[in-house]
């Protein structure tokens, strides 16, 4: 039996796994010239970098900069069959889209919310690329 499961819940919080959102996160390298970023600038800044580069940001942080007070409702998409042609490659479809759902929490690549621009009214859909690399789905096919 290792000797740290036997410690007191103070120490123990001392040797265990930190989370690794904990400090981690406050800077970002940028990828077209290797310099870190302060993250709070890459907001400000629509996570555009010093030196131009865009980083990718997912659809909820898209959405808020776009619709006016960062206000939207997302528009939920329309349940289709998953894999009706049972494609198969290295690994199952249906399996590559479980792992995707379980990374992301979404049913398909594309998202689709309305809110307001400018007062008026507008919908607008983002495809976000950490769902199976934003490859378009049955759903997302159909629904748009």
């Amino acid at each position: 039996m290792n000797w740290l499961t036997n410690l007191p819940p103070g120490l123990k919080s001392i040797f265990a796994k930190k989370d690794e959102t904990e400090g981690d996160n406050l800077w970002v390298k940028c990828p077209k010239t290797g310099e870190l970023v302060y993250r709070q600038e890459l907001e400000s800044a629509y996570w555009v970098t010093p030196s131009g580069a865009h980083m990718r940001i997912g659809p909820e942080q898209r959405f808020k900069y776009m619709f006016d007070g960062g206000l939207w409702t997302e528009i939920p998409m329309p349940p289709v069959m998953r894999d009706p042609l049972k494609f198969k490659d290295d690994k199952r479809y249906t399996d590559r889209l479980k792992t995707a759902k379980a990374k992301t929490g979404r049913e398909d690549c594309m998202v689709a919310a309305h809110g307001e621009i400018n007062g008026r009214k507008a919908v607008i859909l983002v495809q976000d690329f950490s769902f199976m690399g934003g490859s378009l789905g049955m759903a997302a096919g159909e629904a748009f």
